[in-house]
């Protein structure tokens, strides 16, 4: 199928930018599920719903509550769900990857004990999701610049 196709007609996750959403989203999925299985999350017995009193580490270092991981399955569920569109693909690694950012910025002033910890966020996670930001939107920008390009040319 061609670039100048309607997305109505496209297939799940055609493009390179789909595929990426539906992959990032796949691994939101399995972390999301990881964070509820002993031996995979240490002290899962000291899993709290939120709060930075949640002890439980998934793959003993990431700082995880019940709430951290809903988050990361609901981004694991709109990750697969978007991956029918291009468009919708770029959106989501785009504004994913800067709500992922606006959580590092959180996380450099409440990691720890703090009270406002509620997600919880430890030091990993928070460097975690600057990863995560920084990535998301590369991708979402860079598998798309050539069809960005494409549009703008053939338009002008």
């Amino acid at each position: 199928m061609s670039a100048s196709q309607p997305a109505s007609t496209r297939r799940f996750a055609e493009t390179a930018v789909q595929k990426a959403a539906l992959i990032v989203g796949i691994v939101f999925l399995v972390v999301g599920v990881a964070g509820f299985i002993p031996g995979l999350t240490t002290d899962v017995n000291a899993l709290l719903i939120a709060g930075h009193e949640s002890h439980a580490l998934l793959l003993g270092v990431f700082q995880v509550s019940i709430l951290h991981n809903i988050v990361h399955l609901l981004f694991g569920i709109a990750g697969v769900a978007v991956a029918r569109s291009a468009s919708a693909s770029r959106q989501y690694l785009i504004w994913g990857g800067v709500i992922y950012l606006v959580l590092w910025i959180f996380g450099l002033f409440v990691a720890g004990d703090n009270p406002a910890n509620f997600v919880p966020v430890n030091t990993a996670d928070n460097w975690l999701h600057f990863v995560l930001g920084v990535g998301m939107i590369a991708l979402g920008l860079l598998l798309t610049r050539d069809r960005t390009r494409t549009r703008r040319t053939t338009t002008a």
